[in-house]
């Protein structure tokens, strides 16, 4: 009987101890998750800025007339094309357009 308390009280122990090692396992977990975290928004507020630049309207101006030699459009060469809007489908169809299913079952006294 002495020796089941003993090892009720020992397990117990065991029990104690590792939910401690397994709160402060957890713990420094959560720390290294807020520390990649921070480093990831940096990198994307980083990766926002450079976006920016790359789009910005001026850059592309720049580079399409240095590296790439386009010039703006003459006068005549562009033209707007503006399409019309289309007339609605009829609400009801044509009527040679409807074909009707019919399931007829005959019943065992019409038979």
């Amino acid at each position: 009987m002495k020796t089941m308390m003993i090892l009720g009280a020992l397990c117990l122990i065991f029990v104690f101890v590792w939910e401690r090692v397994d709160v402060v396992r957890l713990g420094y977990q959560i720390e290294r998750l807020k520390a990649q975290k921070i480093l990831l928004e940096r990198e994307r507020d980083q990766l926002q800025v450079r976006f920016s630049g790359l789009t910005a309207p001026e850059r592309i101006a720049k580079v399409a007339t240095e590296k790439l030699g386009l010039i703006p459009p003459q006068q005549g060469q562009v033209f707007m094309v503006r399409q019309l809007p289309q007339a609605p489908a009829s609400a009801s169809p044509v009527a040679e357009q409807i074909r009707v299913a019919r399931n007829i079952q005959k019943t065992r006294a019409g038979e």
